[in-house]
């Protein structure tokens, strides 16, 4: 027994000490998880507040802007438009600006003078199932309030769900996983192989090749770009057949709007394997560093309006918000590059300053 407990002893001394010779590993052990529990703090929250509100008063009268004033009193609402006509509401709803936008008809004052039931349209964004429902609640609590002041004939909600009118959650996951896949398979692959030749010493052969840096990163990457373009084709007939999640928009648009967003994950991919001697350091620094806090601040999982201030500013800086957009928008609401196109520069953005300096340390670690 003594023995045993003095071997043991021995093989864990070894292994701290093999930890202490890997410099890189040790901030990703001890630094990252505390880096992870802060985003996780702020970030991870399910709770729907301040949602986005847009309206189109078609009255202007004094009743319907104490109907408006219900809503803008209300914390759970942010207006962020007042339009003069109905159909200056779709397109709030299409570009993600409104998630619900309400229209207080003409005539709306006069129905209430003659006791007349007095109804008003609220649009819903079902592309987002859980703040579709808890907006439509929401609505309707503070409807309810304003009822008592239109009494007795009250104000009746008429309520629509625009993208995805059963509010079914399946909708609205589905494209965000096929998001996540992408990323992970891209970047995870792309870092592993970089730093697999370098530790198999082929990466030597290269040096002594004329190609330049930015030949040899062409050459490794755009395989792992045609491994997520199969990835892709591969997983949308289960997304289309399988989940029956609509597509209403186009699927040659899809696929090529996949592109910006690869354009980023090959490049924290190249940009891993450059920070990175071992692969057991590059899955873990991928992981922990680069994929997860993607996910808790995309608006994937918890809502990006609910995040303290600093962290929404944060958000801008991740690819995979700007990603998920684009598939929702394509999957569920048919738009297309007229609409999308705010993420698409923002993807090409990133993409470029993320590869540029993944292509710097590249080839200073060349030279």
């Amino acid at each position: 027994m003594r023995q045993t407990l003095r071997t043991l002893g021995r093989i864990l001394v070894k292994e701290l000490l093999q930890l202490r010779r890997d410099p890189k590993i040790l901030p990703i052990l001890f630094v990252a998880p505390v880096f992870q529990l802060l985003i996780l703090g702020y970030a991870a929250t399910t709770d729907i507040r301040r949602v986005e509100l847009a309206v189109a008063d078609l009255d202007r009268t004094p009743a319907s802007r104490r109907l408006l004033e219900r809503f803008t009193a209300s914390p759970s609402f942010r207006l962020v438009a007042t339009v003069d006509s109905q159909d200056q509401l779709g397109p709030l709803l299409d570009r993600g600006e409104a998630r619900l936008a309400l229209t207080i008809p003409a005539g709306f004052a006069a129905r209430q003078v003659e006791g007349l039931p007095t109804p008003v349209q609220l649009l819903a964004d079902g592309s987002d199932a859980a703040a579709g429902t808890i907006g439509l609640g929401y609505a309707l609590g503070t409807l309810q309030l304003a009822a008592q002041d239109a009494a007795p004939a009250g104000v009746e909600l008429r309520p629509k769900v625009l993208y995805n009118p059963e509010l079914v959650s399946r909708n609205f996951m589905v494209p965000g996983v096929l998001a996540m896949i992408i990323m992970v398979m891209t970047m995870i692959l792309t870092a592993m192989a970089l730093v697999r030749e370098r530790e198999l010493g082929t990466m030597e052969q290269l040096l002594v090749t004329p190609l330049t840096p930015g030949q040899i990163i062409l050459g490794k990457l755009l395989p792992y770009a045609l491994v997520g373009l199969v990835e892709i084709l591969t997983a949308l007939p289960i997304v289309l057949l399988y989940f029956r999640v609509p597509l209403r928009g186009s699927l040659l648009l899809l696929l090529v709007l996949c592109l910006p967003f690869m354009l980023c994950t090959l490049g924290l991919g190249l940009l891993v394997s450059t920070l990175s001697h071992t692969q057991q350091q590059a899955m873990m620094l991928a992981a922990f560093v680069f994929m997860l806090p993607q996910i808790y601040l995309s608006g994937f999982v918890f809502p990006i309006q609910n995040m303290p201030t600093p962290f929404q500013w944060a958000t801008y800086l991740v690819p995979l918000r700007y990603f998920v957009v684009i598939l929702r928008g394509v999957f569920l609401k048919g738009v297309g590059l007229d609409v999308l196109w705010p993420q698409v520069a923002a993807l090409l953005l990133l993409g470029t300053v993320i590869l540029a300096a993944a292509r710097a340390r590249f080839a200073r670690q060349l030279g």
